[in-house]
C-alpha cells in the first residue's frame, strides 16, 4: 500500500465537523481531538493530534504508513491505523467511475445532500483526479440539487448541456493539454412528408403559428425528430398527428442541411417521400389550422413554391422521382461491429437490393 502524504494528512485534518459527526458512530465513546480525529490508542506507535508532532515524525524520516504497521486497540478492538486514515480518505471523494477516455464520471445519484460537504469533496476529487492522471471529469446535477451548480462553477467547471432534469457540467484537468471532451450535441433533425393519394393529389397543411412571409401558405407536413426516433418513423409520425392519415415511408428523396437556425444549432432536414394509406383528414388544433390534398400541378404553383429555388427544386426532384428519373434512398437495418447494435444505413439501389431481387429495387415503388 502506499504511504500516505503530509498534505493527505493535513486534507483529513480538515475535514468539516459532518464528517466528523457521521465518522464518530461505529466508534461511540472514543475521545476525538478538535484538531484531528484522533483516538486514544495502545502502543508505542500513536498517531499525534497535533501538526507539529506530525512533522516531527515525517522530519524524522518516519512515514506514516511505517507507523500504521503498529497496532492499538480502540476500545478494545485491534486496529490499524493506515486502515483507519484509508476510511477516512475514501469519505472525502466523490463516487465516481472511469470513462473509456481517460477522465471519470461521478455518480450523480450518490451525491451529498450538504452543500458544504459536496464542496469540500469535489475539491479533495480535483486534487485526487489530478496526482491519477485524470483527463476531462463529467458532473451530472439533478435539478433536485441545483444548489450545487454555482459551488461546481467556481471551481472551475463549465456547462456542457441541460435537460429537462439535469444540468450537465464538464472540467478538463491537464492544463498542458488542448480539451478533448466533445461539445454537445450541434444538429436539430427535422422531417418534412411528400405524401400522395391515389389521384395524384399532396396532403398539404397551413400551420396556425407562422411568420407573416408564411401566412396563409400550404406547405408539408413537417416536425422534428424525437430523441432516439428512426428518421422514417419520425415522418410517419409527424404526418399523422398533424392531419391524421396514416402513411407509409418509402424514400428520403434529399435533405438541407442548414447553420445557425435555432439557437444557433445547425439543421439537418430531411424530405421524405410517404404513400398514403388513409385519405380521412383530422387536423391538429394545437398547430394546425387547416388541412387538405391539393393537386400537385397546384402545389406547384404556389408563389412561395416557384420564388424559392430550394422549395422549387424540392418539388422537381419530386416529381422526378414519381416519373422514375430519381431514386432516393431507403433505410436498411444493418448491424456494426463497431458496436454491435443495429443502426439505419439509407442507401438507394437500382439493379436489385440485399437479396438481388430486382423487383424489389427502391426505383420501382408504387407510390399510389
Amino acid at each position: 500500500m502506499d504511504s500516505i502524504s503530509l498534505s493527505e494528512v493535513t486534507v483529513i485534518r480538515r475535514t468539516h465537523l459532518g464528517f466528523m459527526h457521521s465518522f464518530k458512530q461505529p466508534f461511540s465513546g472514543v475521545t476525538r481531538s478538535p484538531k484531528f480525529c484522533s483516538s486514544k490508542v495502545e502502543g508505542s506507535n500513536a498517531i499525534s493530534s497535533s501538526v507539529s508532532s506530525t512533522k516531527s515524525q515525517f522530519g524524522k524520516g518516519e512515514s506514516l504508513a511505517r507507523i500504521a504497521d503498529s497496532g492499538y486497540k480502540m476500545n478494545g478492538v485491534n486496529l490499524k491505523n493506515r486502515t483507519l486514515i484509508s476510511s477516512v480518505k475514501e469519505r472525502l471523494l466523490l463516487d465516481v467511475y472511469d470513462d473509456e477516455y481517460g477522465g471519470v464520471v461521478v455518480d450523480h445519484g450518490k451525491l451529498p445532500s450538504n452543500p458544504y460537504e459536496f464542496s469540500s469533496m469535489l475539491r479533495n476529487s480535483l486534487l485526487n483526479w489530478r496526482r491519477k492522471g485524470k483527463k476531462g471529469v463529467w458532473l451530472k446535477l439533478p435539478v433536485e440539487q441545483s444548489e450545487l451548480v454555482p459551488i461546481a462553477v467556481k471551481e472551475g467547471f463549465e456547462y456542457h448541456h441541460a435537460e429537462k432534469g439535469y444540468v450537465m457540467l464538464t472540467y478538463w484537468i491537464p492544463e498542458e493539454e488542448p480539451c478533448m471532451l466533445p461539445a454537445n450535441a450541434s444538429h436539430q433533425v427535422g422531417v418534412g412528408g411528400f405524401v400522395l393519394n391515389q389521384h395524384k393529389e399532396v396532403l398539404v397543411v397551413q400551420e396556425k403559428y407562422s411568420t407573416s412571409l408564411n401566412t396563409g401558405q400550404w406547405k408539408l407536413p413537417t416536425g422534428f425528430i424525437n430523441e432516439s426516433e428512426e428518421i422514417f418513423s419520425g415522418a410517419v409520425r409527424e404526418v399523422k398527428e398533424e392531419t391524421g392519415v396514416d402513411t407509409e415511408f418509402l424514400e428520403v428523396i434529399a435533405f438541407r442541411h442548414a447553420h445557425n437556425v435555432a439557437f444557433e444549432k445547425s439543421d439537418l432536414f430531411f424530405i421524405c417521400m410517404l404513400k398514403a394509406l388513409s385519405d380521412k383528414i383530422i387536423i391538429d388544433n394545437l398547430e394546425i389550422k387547416a388541412a387538405k390534398w391539393m393537386p400537385l400541378v397546384e402545389f406547384v404553383e404556389q408563389p412561395m413554391i416557384k420564388g424559392d429555388k430550394m422549395f422549387k427544386r424540392v418539388t422537381e426532384i419530386c416529381e422526378a422521382r414519381l416519373r422514375q428519373r430519381y431514386c432516393g434512398l431507403s433505410p436498411h437495418r444493418l448491424v456494426s461491429t463497431f458496436d454491435g447494435r443495429p443502426s439505419s444505413l439509407y442507401y438507394n439501389v437500382v439493379d436489385g437490393n440485399d437479396d438481388d431481387d430486382p423487383s424489389h429495387s427502391t426505383c420501382t415503388a408504387d407510390f399510389y
